[in-house]
């Protein structure tokens, strides 16, 4: 398989992304959204509280990476204020080249000012090095420096920095106005470089009677994957007896719902039994958008991620006249009664519909006519699993 060159905007939603794939790289969420929002609040409530009550600051932006963070820590200023840019340019790639390659200033008049330098991240420090030399000759009263993020390791100046968001380790990151070869900068949380995920894991999805079950038997072999049914996967731990089937077949005996927690962690217990394979294929799992996120977080700590999820799409009426011939021979009561058959196709669009718009949002969502014959089935799958 190929692995999938992704570039992810996000929108307003509060969906978190684990993983995310611009140009080369591989990256991992670093710092969310809400710590973010926690460190600029206290960063502007820090700045506020040391300058002069009738003080009227002159925040001073770098760009381009500042843009959010100034954006961001304005609405958080309670007090009076000015703002203007400066743009720096000092990255290449992923490294810093300490050589400042484009200077637009500033032009306000800045003698007795107060001008606080708001950055984004300080690292080698030759990008602020340049910002003090510029002011130093404006005659201002006082200079201040606020940055999001600080790298001791490699900074190399003298000059002291006021106010510091948060120490992070020298590695490369993105997200919240930072990019890596102009992409990423729209991330609303902060990603770190990572290795390339070794795994394929697909999300299999598709309404009873479509033939999952089926396809994902013969996709595994294909691909060799590891093949894991929740379904399955209850059984095993019941059957024998495990401290996970034990806890949940007390709630499946009150005739309660199995919580998310029970049920992912089954789900961990199985991928970690098989920790040398090539990937999964999740199968009735996940079936919430808790699930899915609790998926997401889990396979990011082992630097992996949901490949995609490709749902079967068959028409309603096609399948309830499927499973009413098949409840003919199977057995099953439960596909001779087509109210019920019905009644499980609507929990399915409903668990399904909450899925598919998590899953687009991040660009992953793969849907694929479910009719026709075994092979034409396998065969339009087998096309996108080839490009995952």
């Amino acid at each position: 398989m190929q692995n999938k060159l992704v570039i992810l905007g996000l929108g307003v939603k509060s969906t978190l992304f684990y993983q995310k794939t611009l140009h080369d790289l591989y990256f991992k969420e670093f710092i969310s959204t809400n710590e973010l929002s926690d460190i600029i609040k206290r960063l502007a409530q820090q700045v506020k509280k040391d300058l002069p009550k009738d003080e009227v600051p002159l925040f001073v932006g770098i760009l381009n990476g500042c843009f959010v963070f100034t954006a961001d820590f304005l609405r958080e200023y309670k007090g009076d204020c000015e703002i203007s840019f400066v743009k720096l340019a000092s990255y290449e790639g992923t490294t810093s080249t300490e050589k400042v390659k484009k200077l637009i200033g500033i032009n306000e008049d800045l003698t007795n000012r107060t001008v606080v330098i708001l950055e984004d991240i300080i690292d080698t420090g030759a990008t602020l090095q340049d910002i003090y030399e510029i002011f130093k000759t404006k005659n201002i009263k006082e200079l201040k420096i606020v940055t999001l993020f600080y790298k001791p390791d490699v900074y190399r100046k003298e000059l002291h920095i006021n106010y510091i968001g948060k120490s992070i380790e020298d590695k490369f990151i993105v997200g919240y106005g930072l990019d890596y070869n102009g992409y990423g900068r729209n991330l609303p949380a902060i990603y770190q470089l990572t290795t390339q995920p070794k795994m394929t894991n697909i999300v299999l999805f598709g309404p009873p009677g479509a033939g999952k079950g089926t396809q994902a038997d013969l996709l595994k072999e294909k691909y060799n994957l590891v093949h894991i049914s929740t379904g399955d996967v209850f059984r095993f731990n019941i059957k024998n007896e495990t401290e996970l089937g034990l806890l949940a077949k007390t709630y499946m005996d009150d005739g309660n719902l199995v919580p998310d927690e029970v049920t992912i962690n089954m789900l961990k217990a199985e991928v970690e039994r098989n920790a040398g394979a090539n990937g999964f294929i999740f199968d009735g799992f996940p079936r919430t958008e808790s699930q899915a996120k609790a998926l997401d977080a889990f396979l990011a700590e082992k630097n992996e991620r949901i490949n995609g999820m490709v749902a079967l799409e068959v028409s309603e009426d096609l399948l309830v006249e499927r499973l009413l011939e098949r409840g003919k021979t199977s057995g099953r009561t439960d596909d001779t009664d087509e109210g019920k058959i019905r009644n499980r196709f609507n929990e399915y669009n409903t668990k399904t519909a909450v899925l598919k718009d998590f899953y687009q949002e991040q660009g992953n969502y793969y849907g694929v006519n479910g009719v026709g014959s075994i092979e034409e089935i396998t065969q339009r799958l087998s096309a996108v699993f080839d490009t995952l």
